[in-house]
């Protein structure tokens, strides 16, 4: 059986992360979202073991302690981080594993897992960005002009992946992640071979 897949989706907040999750889970087989730990309070509609396990800070902190997660950061005055027991469990029975991590986690995590698939959700422009985080309704002036900040900040970052796709269409942004992860998928150095092939060693 091939080993799963595993999937790093980052870009600034507002740019339509959680939604290209949500569609890609919606029209991929043996894809699963990896669910993230966090210290900040659920958004309208979030539901518990579904978007994320909410905790609290000292939770939190005894889980760094304990080295429980493969990457964790400190974001937007909160923490977010991924659990080592759950990504491998996944990937070890053959499920391709979403990550909507920040560029934070995602940095750490590609020093952790070399093999992992990296893509940058950007948006058309940075005042379409600023529209998306203002129609959200979700915060105050304030914290929208400093996740516009931090956002101008991650964006530097994208040259650190490997892949880019602009989310001007969300279903085309969509359909261009399906074609990358089916081309990383078809590489025989991720395991890729002829059904019913018989492996052997050279």
């Amino acid at each position: 059986m091939q080993k799963g897949l595993l999937i790093i989706i980052s870009g600034p907040s507002g740019v339509g992360k959680s939604t290209i999750c949500k569609q890609l889970l919606a029209t991929r087989n043996h894809m699963n979202l990896s669910l993230s730990t966090t210290t900040r309070p659920p958004r309208v509609g979030e539901v518990e073991g579904e978007d994320y396990t909410f905790i609290d800070v000292n939770s939190f902190k005894k889980m760094i302690e304990k080295n429980i997660f493969l990457e964790w950061a400190f974001v937007h005055n909160h923490y977010y981080g991924t659990r080592r027991d759950l990504v491998q469990a996944a990937l070890n029975q053959g499920k391709d594993l979403i990550l909507d991590i920040d560029v934070q986690g995602a940095a750490q995590l590609r020093l952790k897992e070399p093999a992992a698939l990296s893509i940058f959700i950007a948006p058309p422009s940075m005042e379409s960005l600023k529209q998306r985080i203002t129609s959200r309704g979700t915060e105050e002036a304030g914290l929208i002009k400093e996740r516009l900040l931090a956002a101008r900040l991650e964006m530097e970052a994208y040259n650190m992946y490997d892949y880019l796709v602009v989310n001007s269409v969300i279903d085309d942004a969509v359909s261009l992640i399906c074609a990358i992860i089916d081309a990383e998928k078809s590489r025989v150095d991720r395991g890729a071979h002829p059904p019913g092939w018989e492996v052997t060693s050279q």
